[in-house]
C-alpha cells in the first residue's frame, strides 16, 4: 500500500509534463562542476608541465579574481607576467600607474619562458623596477638544482637600483598532488635548499611567494623564513588577510588575477622608494 502524504503529488496525477519539470530541474545540479577544493590537479585537467604561472593555484582553490585592494596605506602598484602574456606592452602598463614587475623565468629544471627577454628587459627600458620568478616544483628536483637553474637562466641580481631579488613561487601543484607529494617537514627542507643556495649564489634571500592556506597545508604554517625572506602573499580579496607564521608583514601582495591573458596586479607595501630599497639589498 502507498501512503499519500499531505501535499506531495499523487502518483496517478503525474503528468508528462510534470516528469519533464522535475527531469530539467536536476540539470543544473549534474551538469555543475566539481569544486577545486574536491577535484585534484592532473595532467587530464591542465596543460603540459611548464604552463604554470604565478597564483594558477590561488585562482583554482579560492575561485574569485579579486576584489578592489585595501588602499589606506601608501602601496606601489606591481604586475607579474608568464609566457601568457607574450609581448607585454609595457609602456601601456607604465601610464597606467605600474612600476614594478616580476616575470617568470624557469620552472623547475626543464623550462625557461620563451617571452623572458621582452618583458624582464621591455619592463626595464620604460623605467620599471624588475626582477624574475622561479615557478618550484618540489616533486622534480631538489631545491638547490632549481635555485642553480633559475640564477642561470635570468634568475640572478644585480645592485643596479632597478633588479629586484629573484622570487620563489611556491604554492599548489598544478601537475598532482597539492603538496607534491611531500611531508610537511620535507616541503620546509625543500625551501630551506633552495633560499640557501639562491643567496649563496647571489648574495639575497629571495622573495618567497605564497598563500597562506597553502602554507599551513604543505609545510605546517612553519615560521623559520619570516625574519630573513620578503613575503609576497597571495589573496584575492579586499584584505590580505592573515599572514603565515613567522612573518608580521608582506612585503608584496597578489591582490587580484585577471588571468592569463592581462596578468595579475599586485601592491607593493610602501611607496616607490621603498621598491628601490629592496632592490638595493
Amino acid at each position: 500500500m502507498t501512503v499519500h502524504r499531505p501535499g506531495s503529488v499523487h502518483p496517478r496525477r503525474l503528468s508528462l509534463a510534470g516528469i519533464l519539470l522535475a527531469a530539467l530541474s536536476l540539470l543544473p545540479a549534474l551538469a555543475a562542476p566539481a569544486s577545486a577544493a574536491d577535484e585534484p590537479y592532473n595532467d587530464a585537467v591542465w596543460p603540459t608541465r611548464g604552463s604554470a604561472y604565478m597564483g594558477m593555484g590561488v585562482l583554482a582553490h579560492d575561485g574569485e579574481r579579486g576584489l578592489p585592494p585595501d588602499t589606506r596605506a601608501t602601496q606601489t602598484e606591481g604586475v607579474d607576467v608568464s609566457s601568457h602574456q607574450g609581448n607585454v606592452a609595457w609602456s601601456t602598463l607604465w601610464s597606467s600607474g605600474v612600476r614594478w614587475a616580476y616575470t617568470k623565468a624557469t620552472e623547475g629544471t626543464y623550462y625557461t619562458n620563451p617571452s623572458f627577454t621582452q618583458q624582464y628587459n621591455g619592463s626595464y627600458n620604460v623605467g620599471m623596477i624588475r626582477g624574475a620568478y622561479h615557478f618550484a616544483t618540489p616533486d622534480t628536483t631538489t631545491g638547490a638544482t632549481q635555485a642553480n637553474y633559475f640564477v642561470d637562466h635570468g634568475g640572478g641580481w644585480s645592485r643596479d637600483g632597478k633588479t629586484l631579488p629573484g622570487a620563489l613561487d611556491i604554492e599548489w601543484n598544478p601537475y598532482g598532488a597539492a603538496c607534491y607529494g611531500k611531508t610537511q617537514s620535507a616541503m620546509v627542507s625543500w625551501i630551506r635548499s633552495f633560499v640557501t643556495q639562491y643567496k649563496a649564489r647571489t648574495g639575497r634571500d629571495p622573495v618567497i611567494y605564497t598563500a597562506t592556506s597553502w602554507w599551513t597545508q604543505c609545510t605546517g604554517n612553519y615560521a623559520g623564513f619570516g625574519t630573513t625572506n620578503p613575503l609576497w602573499i597571495a589573496r584575492y580579496a579586499s584584505t590580505v588577510g592573515t599572514l603565515p607564521a613567522g612573518w608580521a608583514y608582506q612585503t608584496m601582495w597578489q591582490y587580484t588575477s585577471s588571468g592569463p591573458t592581462v596578468g595579475d596586479h599586485n601592491k607593493f607595501n610602501g611607496a616607490l622608494d621603498r621598491v628601490v630599497a629592496l632592490a638595493n639589498g
